[in-house]
């Protein structure tokens, strides 16, 4: 890290300095938030559903990009945490970010899908792993889906890693498994469309609060990259509005 670290946000040095803790208790906090949901929406919510999801077939296949999700994310924050911390900071906090604000939504808005084809574990591999998936997962909290937003926030730390721009092939491997696993959660059936677009519109605030960007969308908060932010740098946008205060 720079010699002064007065330069770097609060999040920032509390996640770089501290990423096996903060990854840790954060994992604990989304567990327990997530299963009270699982366990608290049942039958009142509102419903993910459109016409173009009917139009989607059920393809059991998709189970291995779903799956690979898992390995994708410990792989990515394993890799940054040797290689370079502070992606490995920003990572984190994205992802934190993100998952707390879908786990905010669900609470405040409870949903779920009626989309569920369930799966029978005679008709293949495949088909027995969603199976499996679906007796440990309700189809309730599913907007925006979480495996579209951290697949698109491990995408977003490749793509900007200094070290894997040498590394074309990485990247392209990178994009090509986000793509996929964000085609999975509608090809299952485990998420509508709605979920999908919800949680690329998230990743659109997200990235913004997280990543260095000229102007920052009007529903950001103001501050709020300032805190999660690497560097502490007020935005352009907000920079024009002081200027033209002051005139």
């Amino acid at each position: 890290m720079d010699q002064n670290k007065t330069n770097y946000s609060p999040a920032h040095i509390l996640a770089r300095e501290h990423l096996f803790t903060v990854i840790c208790l954060y994992t604990v906090f989304y567990i327990f938030w997530f299963r009270h949901l699982e366990q608290t929406v049942s039958g009142d919510y509102l419903i993910m559903h459109t016409k173009v999801d009917e139009w989607i077939p059920f393809l059991p296949v998709f189970i291995v990009p779903y799956l690979l999700w898992f390995l994708y994310i410990f792989a990515a924050l394993v890799y940054f945490s040797r290689a370079d911390k502070d992606e490995a900071a920003d990572l984190c906090l994205f992802l934190a970010l993100g998952m707390t604000s879908s786990l905010l939504i669900c609470t405040l808005f409870p949903n779920g899908t009626d989309l569920r084809i369930t799966a029978n574990p005679a008709n293949g591999f495949f088909e027995h792993l969603v199976w499996m998936i679906q007796r440990t997962d309700t189809p309730t909290n599913v907007f925006p889906s979480i495996h579209v937003f951290n697949a698109l926030a491990v995408h977003a730390a490749v793509a900007r890693s200094k070290t894997l721009r040498r590394h074309p092939l990485v990247q392209g491997l990178s994009l090509l498994l986000m793509v996929s696993i964000c085609l999975s959660t509608v090809f299952l059936k485990q998420h509508s469309v709605l979920d999908v677009l919800g949680a690329l519109l998230l990743g659109y605030f997200v990235y913004a609060v997280i990543y260095e960007q000229s102007e920052m969308p009007a529903l950001v908060p103001a501050g709020a990259d300032g805190f999660f932010r690497r560097k502490k740098k007020t935005a352009r946008a907000y920079q024009a509005v002081g200027k033209d205060s002051r005139k």
